[in-house]
């Protein structure tokens, strides 16, 4: 089997870590190779609150992959979240020195780089830098500048910002348990990636992935990402209510929920009963199942009516921001029974639930094509789309080069303000992604890092946009934390 074109998705979350193992066959599906799963014993409302658990979570995780699907796994495509994630709208612009000239990548690099050099709160880093419209000399709404005249760039853009210590934590467990990360991407738009499809997107659609301790939230308008958000609550708030309002400990809570709960709770009678095990000897508790019903109603409507508030903040009730295709749910809190009764009562839209198998095939795509395995399928989908852009660089890099008949002096950073480009030192990293390199020589950068990175299909050169060439920096980083 060729491991260079297969990837891996790690999906760390607060009740269950998931590694999904997949490639791309010929009919542009993702096929699934195998995926192991574990109890997440470390985290709480998507932060690492206990290293060593989380870590052998993860190797439960990526052991039971690896038999599997019979792959060594060494490198892996990690989603964030958890409820120090927030997000802000920020525009900016540059004036071009020469209007003569057309638009080009160093323009959006320069652009791009003032937004990431935005001052944040202590203990703060900018995780998705996502341009949403650019603007050309006052004509707006345009999507793709590279090619037009124009003396002055302007761009809205979405920034979303995280702590960095809480991205730290979650690197240092990946490192822990013998693994590299090759890709990092923010998890409601990974769980949108595979819940989702362009024509929703375009309308104007909100994924809302309900997990075990968060509720993320992202918004889609004009196939642009609009609004992203964590709410601090999930599954785990509705079984710990049960807990409490039905004196029962946390293990029967969770299966109360699973096996009889519902977000609508009309539909019981009074003397709908089930009997819970007593503890020790002791004599079994019978629960209402309407009682239970009325619990799991209340917490749920709470979390939803903080979705609302947040489709609100976005503008929802706008004619131009108007979400024609409504909401996506996902994640485990979406399996809840008549839960998508009670968000269409709540918001007042169209409600439909997300699944992933429209992009899986292979024989274990039936077990893992439920929604809550979308994000775990949205970070496979990402790493997969990575190890794309790789090989595409490959194959076209050169021709490309000669086509445009760029000098090297033409790009030289120092041709653009100092204030705004990090100069590269001969013999670091950064100065190792500068391009126009002979192939002799990215081979030599290179060196043992293919060979070590070949087994789970990351290898070859990788071709980043100028939005995306921080995420490379930041891996670097939080792949070098002890």
């Amino acid at each position: 089997m060729n491991n260079n074109k297969i990837a891996v998705g790690l999906d760390i979350g607060t009740t269950k870590i998931v590694a999904l193992v997949g490639r791309k066959n010929e009919n542009g599906k993702i096929e699934i190779l195998g995926y192991g799963q574990a109890k997440s014993l470390g985290v709480h409302r998507g932060v690492v609150n206990n290293i060593t658990q989380t870590i052998n979570s993860i190797k439960e995780a990526i052991d039971k992959a690896e038999k599997s699907s019979g792959i060594q796994i060494t490198d892996v495509t990690v989603g964030i979240a958890g409820q120090h994630i927030r997000s802000l709208q920020h525009s900016d612009y540059i004036t071009r020195s020469n209007s003569e000239d057309v638009i080009n990548e160093a323009d959006l690099k320069l652009l791009t780089n003032q937004v990431y050099k935005l001052v944040m709160l202590p203990g703060e880093e900018i995780i998705h830098v996502l341009p949403q419209e650019f603007k050309v000399d006052n004509e707006g709404e345009i999507v793709e500048p590279v090619g037009m005249y124009g003396s002055r760039l302007e761009a809205n853009f979405h920034v979303v910002v995280g702590q960095i210590s809480s991205i730290r934590n979650i690197a240092r467990c990946v490192k822990a348990a013998g693994l590299r990360l090759a890709s990092i991407t923010l998890e409601p738009i990974a769980s949108s990636s595979a819940a989702l499809s362009s024509e929703e997107k375009e309308a104007g659609v909100a994924l809302i992935d309900i997990g075990g301790g968060t509720t993320d939230i992202a918004i889609f308008k004009d196939n642009i990402i609009r609004h992203t958000s964590v709410i601090p609550f999930g599954g785990n708030v509705i079984s710990e209510d049960i807990k409490v309002g039905c004196s029962i400990i946390g293990k029967q809570a969770e299966l109360l929920k699973e096996k009889f709960g519902s977000a609508w709770p009309g539909e019981n009678k009074e003397t709908e009963i089930v009997s819970i095990p007593g503890l020790k000897g002791r004599d079994a508790k019978e629960i209402s199942l309407k009682r239970l019903s009325q619990i799991i109603h209340a917490r749920v409507q709470e979390i939803l009516e903080q979705v609302y508030l947040e489709l609100k903040n976005y503008g929802c009730e706008d004619q131009n921001k108007k979400l024609i295709a409504g909401i996506v749910l996902t994640g485990g809190g979406s399996k809840l029974k008549h839960i998508r009764q009670l968000t269409e009562y709540v918001t007042g839209m169209d409600v439909r639930i997300g699944y992933s198998n429209e992009h899986i095939v292979g024989a274990k795509a039936d077990e893992i094509n439920g929604p809550e395995y979308a994000t775990s399928v949205g970070l496979l989908m990402k790493g997969l789309e990575e190890l794309e852009n790789s090989y595409q660089s490959e194959i076209f890099e050169k021709p490309v080069m000669n086509n445009l008949s760029i000098h090297q002096e033409e790009m030289d950073d120092t041709t653009l303000p100092s204030e705004a480009i990090d100069q590269p030192i001969e013999g670091t990293p950064e100065a190792e992604e500068k391009p126009f390199k002979s192939e002799h020589q990215m081979d030599d950068l290179m060196g043992d890092e293919l060979g070590d990175r070949e087994r789970t299909g990351t290898a070859g050169m990788k071709k980043k946009s100028f939005f995306s060439k921080w995420t490379d920096k930041f891996i670097q980083m939080i792949n070098e934390t002890e």
